[in-house]
């Protein structure tokens, strides 16, 4: 049956950290009650998602969906402020800078969800640890040395000034250093000190979570004690998921659904300005992508607009150069729009056969098809053949960060600028999410320059150098930036979404009825 529910639909102007999107700027938080209610008719919280989380491993992965659930069991040393992107206390109680040393001092009273107490010897052992993954290289190569002083102080020495150094506290997870010793599978039983705790998988069907009541953070200990995320891969059964009453939370909203749900007094509808830029991905390495003229010509075949309007439902932001506008430092010099003629003159000069030519496009999900048959198409009017293959989300993942690919549909974001060029364009991170497996010393330099720049504006000439650079190489096709859009029960209190897409599912509360 049916639950009841009060009406709220939630269309907002952005906070200064959005950009301006197709559709318009939205708010990412809905109008919620001051204080928290006295009861709470509710304990429990269904959230479908569209892909099933290749590990729940809190390094051996780059995946958004993994992520998210990451925040629930790990902490860190730091988090990014949901509002500001910037980095924020969440284990660390106070911390100093002094040139190349870094001292932290952690809360004295965190408990790991086995019971064991925090020191600062699991933070170091955890640092130690993310180190050992090709998938973290881009946020934990920043320390020459690391030592515990005592139970609750760390320090942290850098090569020299690092300008990312809270940014990349906050992306290591803290997991217990006795764990680590006895070579615990942190994939299969994720034990953290985060607001809730790891319970039961079902592969292809469901994961679910408890809340850690005994939380070090009072202000958010979690109100709502069960979470189950239910894997549902098509997105107008998710639809009908919410509005049954079956699910309470969708994270990825069908696009074509938005304006049916915005219209549901049952259901509010969040919608920020996102981070993340969707891209056609190419593997450099691979023939014909190995020729920088096919890569243009490819390049300028692809309206993007008509990529949002088909796949999107026209939510999102056309974006033609190789980084996200919502930084400073961005620049769209050099990068190569929409341009039919154009693109058949970088095809002859590419030299590329196309008549026998036939390369696969591999997608995980319905938007990703959508966006394929477009660029088919697109491809097609200057003579160029592709096919499209499905693949589920983990495996197309591991595909395209191994190189196992020739083009996929794909995305990243990140918190900042430096994080983003470094972890999809550096050398170092071949094998994690560099997709187009790219080794270039001019761009390793610019981004290995920039993480040593204090100065604001000196540090953004660095991304303005690199980005035009990676513009002018066409490593793959940028395509649009997204509109993050969550979807929830009308009754749900505390519900907030960052422009990376997170929620802090710890201070989500049921409205009593």
């Amino acid at each position: 049956m049916k639950k009841q529910r009060k009406r709220a639909v939630i269309i907002a102007l952005a906070a200064a950290v959005l950009f301006t999107a197709c559709s318009g700027v939205m708010n990412g938080e809905a109008e919620k009650d001051e204080a928290a209610p006295e009861t709470e008719v509710r304990d429990d919280i269904v959230i479908v998602t569209e892909s099933e989380p290749p590990t729940l491993h809190p390094f051996d992965h780059k995946s958004v969906t993994a992520g998210y659930m990451n925040a629930l069991v790990f902490d860190k040393l730091f988090d990014i402020d949901a509002d500001t992107l910037e980095p924020t206390p969440q284990l660390c109680e106070s911390w100093t800078n002094d040139g190349n040393t870094w001292t932290f001092k952690i809360f004295e009273n965190v408990l790991f969800h086995d019971g064991e107490h925090m020191t600062a010897e699991d933070v170091k052992a955890s640092m130690e640890y993310a180190k050992t993954f090709p998938t973290t290289i881009d946020y934990t190569s920043f320390w020459t040395d690391i030592t515990a002083d005592d139970d609750y102080t760390l320090t942290v020495t850098t090569d020299g000034p690092c300008s990312m150094t809270l940014y990349n506290m906050a992306g290591i997870k803290i997991v217990p250093k006795k764990l680590i010793d006895e070579g615990h599978d942190f994939a299969v039983q994720p034990i953290g000190s985060g607001p809730y705790k790891f319970v039961n998988r079902v592969l292809g069907d469901s994961i679910e979570f408890e809340a850690n009541d005994d939380y070090f953070n009072a202000a958010h200990r979690p109100h709502i004690k069960r979470m189950t995320w239910k894997v549902v891969p098509e997105g107008s059964s998710r639809t009908i998921a919410l509005e049954a009453g079956e699910a309470d939370v969708i994270i990825e909203v069908e696009s074509n659904d938005v304006a049916r749900l915005e219209e549901n007094a049952d259901v509010a509808v969040y919608r920020v300005g996102g981070t993340r830029l969707n891209f056609f991905a190419m593997n450099n390495e691979v023939y014909p992508f190995n020729n920088i003229d096919f890569r243009r010509a490819v390049n300028a075949a692809i309206d993007r607009q008509a990529v949002i309007t088909v796949a999107c439902n026209g939510q999102g932001a056309p974006n033609a150069a190789h980084a996200p506008d919502t930084y400073g430092g961005y620049s769209d010099v050099g990068a190569q729009g929409y341009d039919v003629e154009k693109a058949k003159e970088y095809l002859a000069a590419s030299g590329v056969d196309t008549e026998n030519l036939v390369f696969s496009c591999i997608v995980p999900s319905d938007t990703a098809r959508r966006t394929a048959e477009v660029i088919q198409a697109e491809l097609a009017e200057i003579g160029i053949t592709m096919e499209i293959e499905n693949m589920d989300y983990a495996t197309q993942l591991s595909a395209i960060m191994s190189g196992d690919y020739e083009t996929s549909i794909a995305g990243y974001t990140s918190n900042n600028l430096c994080m983003f060029l470094s972890g999809f364009y550096h050398s170092s991170a071949i094998d994690a999410a560099n997709l187009a497996r790219i080794n270039d010393g001019y761009i390793d330099g610019l981004i290995d320059l920039s993480k040593t720049q204090l100065d604001d504006g000196e540090r953004e000439e660095s991304f303005r150098q690199v980005i035009e650079y990676i513009n002018g190489l066409c490593p793959h096709a940028p395509l649009y930036q997204t509109e993050v859009i969550r979807a929830a029960d009308a009754g749900l209190s505390g519900f907030k979404v960052s422009a990376s897409g997170a929620v802090r599912f710890e201070d989500v509360y049921w409205r009593e009825n």
